[in-house]
This record gives structure tokens, sequence and C-alpha cells, in this order.
């Protein structure tokens, strides 16, 4: 096999150098990494750096040789994203929120688009290329928007739920856009005929196999997968469900995107849903930054040098067209006119869609060359202005959250003020069963896929995954929780884990309460000195409960030895917590808690 050359992963290395160089410039001078990937993409692009390469031979070294293979590869970032949506979602919370997907998402998809088509009739263009050019320019980017939203905990409020709810249907509008293209686009040009009807019939069928299917297999498939106790095959199994369901939605006509997101929603109902997210957030970013390094390379720089004013005009034109009408849908709809301004801002720009559809309509000759190029170029500077527009709009709106009604916890979600318990063996159940008794609110996590669907079979709250990292805890509530409650087994080399959980929760939250099951005395002292609130020896709690039964099995009188046990037990918790020499002497603690 021949060795090869070093050229071949100079997109690659390039790539990695912008997310682990340029990217974290960025955050550090709190800039959106978004725009520093569509920064670097338009330097390393043909029209940037790629530009002075007759003239300077190192410039070409920093080019990108395929963008082509590097979009393409970069689009599965979007579909990662809408799984991540999916995710995040529920049929439910979906079910609560159908006005403003299917009122005011639809009516901004109609209205931008109608009013982009006129526009673009008015300065010339035909009547299917302005609906072409209309339904393209009136599609915003989920893929920006959504992680401007995420990073600045902005999903939840008003602006963030109905700018969802319309990106939403803007992605299910999509594949009836690219139908009704291949209509006008034939030979025998479009009629009325019931074969417009059938084509939009593959679209239907695909999303109603894969909630059948999704329904019927996931679950069992990935339960299947979680007992084989590999972190590698639960991976896969993860990345098969992505891009699996989105090839399945492609081959039907409709997007990558939607069935990635139909996926998300179904596993949003399982108990794996934080540990598939946990696994798949990696992939997304880096796809996702991808995608955006594509967008920049896309950038005709020398378009906009040539014809700077008339790629502003309609640039700027677009954006104030879409934002101004919707800013009226938005208030129509009930939303405080902050809010209302804060989603216009963020819906104000093309998206990445609009790369599709102007692509398709170009090749199909419904938009001419030039007029679609010079497109392409103001939805590319559109989207770089999103995280201008998104940062004016969180300034207008401020951190008010008020507006849309709570919606309901998705599937695996944990409301605030529940007590986590991670292990949810004979300990953990015994835990829960009296927390019940008290009616406190509790959830569950374990790697013990059988034991968590008997769990859940029962009505509890139980999520699979490991709880060891800290990022699957904050997924699964931790940042809401009242107490924590460690009830793992810590035998053998589980007690390092133990407490390297211990440590990383105590990091994020200090002000938590938490409870840990421990092997010994020392490993207690180690509990105590990372912070827990109170560790419970097994070794000590077995000995003082034998005490107490030897006590009054040979007829010492009840009250006084329940009494010198309880003063005995607190003793003990003193001396461990002081930490007074007991990770030497923890076999003398436990031999005195004996008779």
């Amino acid at each position: 096999m021949a060795n090869p050359a070093p050229g071949d992963f100079k997109d690659v290395i390039l790539f990695l150098a912008t997310a682990g160089v340029v990217v974290p410039l960025f955050r550090r001078w709190r800039i959106s990494p978004i725009l520093g990937f569509l920064v670097a993409g338009v330097l390393l692009g043909p029209s940037g750096l790629g530009a002075l390469g007759a003239h300077a031979p190192w410039a070409a070294e920093l080019t990108i040789d395929s963008p082509r293979e590097l979009a393409q590869l970069g689009e599965l970032g979007v579909v990662f994203l809408m799984f991540m949506i999916g995710l995040e979602l529920s049929w439910a919370r979906l079910w609560l929120m159908r006005r403003y997907v299917f009122g005011l998402g639809a009516l901004q998809v109609a209205g931008c688009g109608l009013i982009v088509a006129l526009t673009a009739h008015l300065f010339g263009a035909s009547i299917t290329a302005s609906a072409a050019v209309g339904a393209a320019m009136a599609l915003s980017s989920t893929a920006v928007v959504m992680p401007i939203l995420t990073e600045s905990r902005r999903q939840h409020v008003q602006a963030g739920r109905v700018t969802f709810a319309v990106l939403l249907f803007q992605d299910l509008a999509v594949a009836p856009i690219l139908i009704t293209l291949a209509i006008l686009g034939r030979d025998d040009g479009p009629d009325l005929s019931p074969d417009i009807l059938l084509s939009f019939a593959p679209a239907a069928l695909a999303v109603a196999a894969l909630v059948g299917f999704g329904r019927l297999l996931l679950r069992p498939m990935m339960r299947s997968v979680a007992r084989a106790r590999s972190e590698e095959l639960f991976m896969a199994a993860c990345l098969l469900v992505v891009i699996g369901s989105g090839l399945l939605a492609a081959f039907a006509g409709l997007s990558m995107a939607l069935g990635a997101f139909v996926a998300g929603l179904l596993l949003a109902e399982t108990e794996f849903r934080h540990e598939v997210e946990q696994v798949i957030e990696p992939f997304k970013g880096l796809l996702l930054g991808l995608f955006f390094l594509a967008v920049g390379i896309g950038l005709d720089v020398g378009l906009v040098l040539e014809q700077p004013l008339q790629v502003a005009g309609v640039t700027f034109g677009l954006m104030a067209l879409n934002s101004a009408l919707i800013f009226g849908l938005a208030r129509a709809f009930g939303l405080t006119w902050r809010a209302a301004i804060e989603t216009a801002l963020l819906l104000a720009a093309s998206g990445e869609f609009a790369f599709v559809i102007l692509a398709s309509a170009m090749d199909l000759g419904l938009v001419p060359e030039a007029l679609g190029q010079s497109l392409l170029v103001s939805a590319t500077l559109s989207m770089m202005c999103i995280p201008i527009l998104a940062a004016v709009g969180l300034r207008i709106a401020g951190r008010a959250t008020g507006g849309l009604a709570a919606a309901p916890h998705a599937e695996g979600s944990a409301p605030e003020g529940r007590i986590l318990l991670v292990g949810f063996g004979r300990v953990g159940q015994l835990v829960g069963e009296m927390l019940d008794r008290h009616g406190l609110p509790w959830s569950a996590i374990d790697q013990d896929a059988a034991l968590v669907a008997r769990g859940r079979r029962s009505g509890r709250t139980l999520y699979y995954g490991d709880a060891s990292r800290p990022g699957f805890l904050e997924r699964c509530g931790l940042e809401t929780a009242r107490a924590l409650v460690i009830t793992a087994d810590a035998d053998g080399g589980e007690g390092g884990a133990v407490e390297v959980l211990v440590a990383a929760v105590r990091d994020r939250r200090p002000d938590l309460a938490i409870f840990a099951r421990a092997r010994d005395s020392q490993q207690a002292v180690r509990l105590y000195e990372l912070g827990v609130t109170d560790a419970v020896p097994e070794t000590v709690e077995a000995s003082l409960q034998l005490s107490e039964a030897v006590l009054v099995g040979v007829g010492a009188p009840v009250g006084p030895v329940i009494a010198s046990i309880h003063e005995r037990r607190d003793a003990f918790r003193r001396e461990l917590n002081r930490g007074d020499g007991f990770l030497s002497k923890g076999r003398q603690i436990e031999h005195k808690a004996t008779i």
C-alpha cells in the first residue's frame, strides 16, 4: 500500500487548524465561533488566499483544494443539528407549538416568498424564476440561528421558541418546494393533472415509514446495543440512526435534515435520549463547523468587489423585507414587541437551503446563472450577518423570558427541583422508594439497559447513560437538581470513578447537596474532602446495624440501644468529616463499630 502524499491531507489540516486555533480566538474575543468559521472559509477559499496563488506560492498551500467535497461533507452538519433539535423536543411539545409552526411559520414562508418573488419580477425576472427566487430567499438559516440561540440560552424564551417553530416549518417546506421546481422544470411544462399530487406521495410515505419503523425498532435496537456495554458500538448505532434516517428521507425526495429530525423526535421519548446527545454532540459541532467553512469558501469575493453597491442593496434589501414582514406577523400572533423584534432579526437573513433551491433551479434552467450566483453571494453575506443581528436582537429584548406558556417537559427531561440518583440497583431503588413515601420527585441514572427498561415500564423516570461524565449529568438536569445521591456500587475500581464524579459535580454546583455511598471509611474521608454533604461507609453502617441487632437480641432495652446507635453514628460522621487520621486508622474505626 502506497503512502499517501502530505498534500492529500491539506484540506483536513486546514479545517482542524481553523477549529483548533482560529475559532478559540473568536471565543476569547467573545465573537460567535460561527463567524470565525465563515471568515476562515472566505480566507481559505479560492476568492481569498487562493487569489494570491499566482503571485505568492505560499498562499496556495493555505487554500482549500476541494471545496465541493468539503461542502458535501459539511451538509451533514445540518443533518446532525436537526437530529439534536428533535432530541430536545417530543411529540407533546411539538403539538403544543402547532399554532406557531403551521400558523406563523406557514404565513412567514408564503408572505416572504410572495414579496421577494414580486420584487424580483418587478426587476425583470420571469414568473418561474421569481417564484424560485422567492421560495429560496424566504427560508432562514437553522444551522446558524439554532446554535446561536443555544449558546445564548435563548431557545426556551418566547422569541427562541417562535423562531424555532418558524424554522421547523421552513425545513418542512423544503421538500414541497424542490418537488414543485422539478415539476416546473419538466420539458412538457407543468400541468394540473393528478400526477402533481402523486409526486408528493413518496414524501408522505417516507415520513410515515420513519415514524412507524422508528417506534417499532429504535428502542429495541438501542437496548440491544446498550446491553453490549460498548461505547464504540453505541456510537456506531447512534451514527447509523442519524445518517440512515436522513438517507431514507433523501431517497423519498425529502431533505436529510427532516429525516434526522423525525428520528430525533422518536428517540426523545426513550431512556437513551441524553446518552445519544452526549455521543452525537462532538460530531455535530465539527460537521457544523465544516458547513460554515464551506459557506465562507463559496463567497465570490470578486463579485462583491466588482458590484459592491448592487450586492449590498440586494443583501440588505432582502433582510429588510423579511424582517419587516416577520415583525408584523409576530405581533399579530401575540408576541411582545421586544420578542417580535428579536424574532424578526434572527429570521431576517437567508439560510442554507437557499443554496440547495437556487442550485436546483439553475440546473433546471428556471433561474439564469448570473441571477442565481448573485443571489448566492447575497445569501452568504446575510448569513454572515446573523451573529450580529442576534446580538442586536438580544440587546433590544434583554433577558426577559415571558410570553409563551411553559412547554411540557420532553420525555427524559428533568423538571426543576428533582433529586438525581446515580445508580438504581438495590440501594438506589430503596432510596427512591423512601423519596416516594415523602412525596419528593426524583429521577435515576444507570448503565444497566435492562434495569432501566424495567424501571420505565413501572412508571419511573430513568435514563440510560454514564453518569461519570458531567456533561451527561447536565443534560439530565444537574443545573436545577435539588440534590445528587450517588448509590452506585463503589467496589473495586469504581471508587475512583465516584470520587471523580463528586469533584466534577462540586466544581459545577458548589451549592448542591451531594450524598454518596462509600465502600469504607477511607473512601468516606476522601469524599468528605472533595465536598460531599454526607458519605455513608458500607462497612461502618453494617457494623452499626449488626450491633443494634445483637444488643436488642440479648435483651438490652430498645430505646437506649437505638439512642446509642444514633449517637455513635453521629460521632463517626463528625470524625470522618474532620478526617482526623482516618486514612490510616480506618480499620480501627470500623472495628470500634462492632461489639
